[in-house]
């Protein structure tokens, strides 16, 4: 049985952050990838806007990976491809059942990285009505028949969601010459950034449509058409305003869900704000040794940001010294949809400690404070918030005497 002290599950842009650094930190290293090359969803990326925050540069989504890939050359890291974790076991140290092209294999391991990213949400998950032909395509599935297989999946279609994904596809698939025909979002604001609503649909004409959902799809053996309707608040759709729209293609920008199946066979605590792992700091879960980033804890606007949380989880993995650790609590109020980290380690160094947070709605000039056991922390300032678009603030909480269960409570309030 060959034993590591890290083992990272997952190669992508979060995995490969978070093996280099558990490797600078003495650790000897394995990621675990069930692609045949790393990278993750960054190899179909080719669009640019990738590494400024991280490099000061604009990077597509292979160059970005590239920076990473080439970085483990020479490293004490070793890499499965092809490679998939059926069962981890912990009984004192970590036990993995891999199954490759060497058929299937037990790993030895002291801690273990999740770096599992995400998946999308399918049309049964938002009940879509009607049969069920092909045209029907996740916008990541869309974009990998473009930017990988080279296919173009469709001539005129209809995309439903306006996350980030189904924008970068709107403007790809009409560079290509395919004809969107609208972008319809249940939400009455936009899902995706502000910067790809710009570049992505009112640079190219494509008209979005809030308020508005797909609720059938038309077709036996192929899509022939769907139905649009208004929706009303609570996205209920309205009747007498359905209409019906011929296309080859829907393209479904619905959302994205942490990929958790292998934390959840851990006991992993799940948040049920940002459908994650919970974990503290350190991006320890409350498993002892368990460590989770990138989009497996919450789902991430920017790459820097994911593979920012990948070097946090490496490093602390290899530091991981098997003692049990006391908490203080992190508390968002009703205002937030979520916050990351959701427990502090008072074992640890909190002195930089990184806070990942959503607005709940789309709000104006607003103040952000950190308070521990109602003392403040921190306070910033923004001249809006909104739920697409994900904020970061790092607090010193080094100075203040947490106790285990003390309250870190996060809040906002107009500015």
């Amino acid at each position: 049985m060959k034993s590591y002290d890290v083992v990272v599950i997952g190669g992508g842009p979060a995995g490969l952050a978070s093996a280099l650094a558990a490797e600078r930190h003495g650790a000897e290293t394995l990621i675990i990838e069930r692609e045949n090359a790393l990278g993750g969803i960054l190899k179909q990326c080719i669009h640019d806007g990738f590494g400024l925050v991280r490099f000061k540069e604009k990077l597509s989504g292979p160059e970005y990976a590239e920076r990473f890939t080439e970085e483990l050359e020479g490293k004490k890291i070793d890499v499965k491809l092809l490679s998939f974790v059926t069962e981890i076991r912990k009984n004192g140290k970590f036990y993995l059942s891999v199954v490759s092209r060497e058929g299937i294999e037990e790993i030895e391991a002291k801690a273990v990285v999740l770096a599992t990213g995400c998946r999308e949400r399918t049309a049964k998950q938002v009940s879509i009505h009607g049969t069920r032909p092909a045209g029907v395509f996740t916008a990541g599935t869309a974009q990998r028949y473009v930017n990988i297989e080279g296919f173009m999946p469709t001539k005129r279609c209809v995309i439903l969601g306006s996350g980030d994904i189904g924008l970068i596809m709107a403007r790809r698939i009409t560079l290509e010459g395919g004809v969107v025909l609208g972008v319809y979002e249940a939400k009455s604001t936009p899902s995706g950034l502000t910067r790809n609503i710009h570049q992505c649909l009112y640079d190219y004409d494509i008209p979005l449509h809030l308020s508005s959902t797909v609720t059938r799809v038309f077709g036996e053996g192929r899509l022939e058409g769907v139905e649009v309707a208004k929706v009303d608040e609570k996205m209920r759709p309205l009747p007498g305003t359905e209409e019906r729209i011929d296309c080859d293609a829907l393209i479904l920008s619905v959302g994205l869900i942490p990929e958790n199946e292998l934390a959840e066979k851990l006991s992993v605590s799940s948040d049920p704000r940002s459908k994650g792992a919970t974990c503290d700091g350190q991006m320890m879960t409350d498993v002892g040794g368990v460590f989770t980033c990138g989009n497996a804890t919450h789902v991430n606007d920017l790459v820097d940001y994911v593979s920012e949380s990948g070097e946090i989880a490496g490093k602390n993995a290899a530091l991981y010294d098997g003692k049990n650790a006391k908490y203080a609590f992190v508390r968002p109020d009703d205002n937030l949809l979520y916050v990351v980290p959701q427990r502090l380690n008072l074992s640890a160094d909190n002195s930089e400690t990184v806070i990942y947070f959503r607005s709940k709605e789309v709000r104006g000039k607003s103040v952000v404070t950190v308070k521990a056991d109602g003392k403040t922390v921190l306070q910033k300032k923004y001249p809006f918030l909104r739920p697409p678009e994900m904020e970061r603030i790092k607090a010193d909480f080094s100075s203040f005497p947490l106790k285990e269960n003390s309250v870190v409570e996060i809040t906002v309030e107009e500015g």
